[in-house]
């Protein structure tokens, strides 16, 4: 089981840091995929530090949990996914519920209950 549990892990990694790239490599395609557009140079400037910084770090700390099978690494994913839908739900109080609100909950679910499974299954470091 707790092999099955590093590869789901190391798959919310390699997607994060995929997203992250993106945001690098190509910040106002990937914008449009998070519903954002860039204003001007500065706008992309942002996009391409934030949102690269937020998904390269928690898919690499995804990734050194799933290596080592240890699960304090997996603290700083979940904190950075459990922000991010914590603001999604205030937004929605705030604004309103439109469709296309919940895919991105959705997904951040699934990482959030993937990466909790990492917790449960991946050893503690004082436990070594």
């Amino acid at each position: 089981m707790r092999s099955g549990v590093r590869a789901v892990v190391a798959l919310v990694g390699v997607f994060n840091l995929m997203l992250g790239l993106g945001f690098l490599i190509d910040p106002a395609q990937a914008g449009l995929r998070f519903f954002l557009a860039s204003l001007g140079t500065q706008g992309l400037a942002t996009m391409r530090a934030d949102f690269t910084a937020f998904f390269v770090t928690g898919g690499t700390f995804a990734l050194i949990a799933a290596w080592r099978a240890r699960r304090a690494p997996l603290l700083v994913p979940l904190m950075l996914l459990g922000v991010a839908i914590g603001g999604r739900v205030i937004s929605l109080i705030a604004d309103g519920a439109p469709g296309k609100a919940f895919m991105p909950m959705i997904a951040e679910a699934v990482m959030i209950v993937i990466l909790a499974f990492g917790w449960r299954y991946f050893e503690d470091e004082a436990a070594r």
